[in-house]
């Protein structure tokens, strides 16, 4: 079975406050987009097994792929095994939902292979064991996401956008981001009360990411790709999740196209072109 594992943005992403546990509740509109990894499910190993070639995604049990295989089969109550093969095409460790996407599609091709033993709903709450993030890829919707990221309210508001995503060659880690955020400093909320997001998604009012105060402060170079996409005609221009990648969204595909093959010559950025999922 082959699967099309989809990346996500955060459109708009505020932090709310810190649980005692160390988790933050948030408040996001969060969109998948037409950037996939594609999964290769063999259902006939006797064992779990994850195949990967790319070398910052690891091939054994703390693989959350891996991981989810095994969740999925402890809640059928079955010894199963699964070869999972991983083609990456979504940036590692960038800020889009790579690895939650491809926990989610594992789940996803057992619950059909295995004649779906399980509503969507409970595979949404088997993703939550594995991550805030992997709730949302089973319904592969946009969607306001509020706690930790696992209350999910479907959103209809927005328009298949197409967006010019650059990953600079940096490395952040989200458990210190989030560790840095100053929660007095934090701005979405204003912009929320200012302009709500009742009335459809528009990203010249609605892009905001509490984070992103804290990932620009270590690495100044993410202010320099937002003004590069917004100088090449970008209606808004975001840092997905805790970075590092930035995307822009256009108002129609020339302008992004010309944006995309303008910004692909520097050599220090890895560029993708995409639309929102809708």
């Amino acid at each position: 079975m082959k699967i099309d594992s989809p990346a996500k943005i955060n459109l708009f992403l505020h932090v709310i406050g810190k649980r005692p546990n160390g988790y933050h509740d948030i408040n996001s509109l969060m969109c998948g987009l037409t950037l996939y990894d594609t999964l290769t499910l063999d259902f006939q190993a006797s064992k779990t097994t994850v195949v990967c070639t790319h070398p910052a995604v690891p091939e054994d049990e703390t693989n959350i792929a891996y991981r989810a295989a095994e969740c999925f089969f402890d809640a059928l109550g079955n010894s199963g095994g699964i070869c999972i093969e991983i083609e990456k095409n979504i940036p590692v460790a960038a800020g889009l939902g790579g690895g939650s996407s491809n926990a989610a599609s594992v789940l996803l091709g057992l619950n059909t292979h295995y004649g779906h033993p399980f509503s969507n709903r409970d595979l949404a709450s088997l993703a939550l064991t594995l991550g805030a993030d992997v709730p949302f890829f089973i319904y592969q919707r946009p969607a306001l996401a509020t706690g930790v990221g696992e209350n999910l309210e479907f959103f209809k508001g927005i328009q298949p956008y197409p967006v010019v995503l650059i990953r600079p060659e940096i490395q952040v880690s989200t458990s210190d981001v989030y560790k840095n955020l100053n929660l007095g400093l934090t701005n979405c909320e204003q912009k929320l009360k200012s302009s709500p997001l009742d009335k459809g998604f528009n990203p010249l009012y609605h892009l905001c990411n509490d984070l992103e105060t804290v990932t620009v402060s270590w690495y100044p170079e993410i202010s320099d790709i937002k003004r590069a996409l917004l100088d090449q005609g970008a209606l808004g221009s975001l840092m997905s999740g805790s970075g590092p990648t930035v995307f822009g969204i256009y108002s129609d595909s020339d302008r992004a196209k010309k944006a995309y093959e303008t910004l692909s010559t520097n050599q220090g950025w890895s560029c993708f072109i995409a639309q929102l999922l809708v």
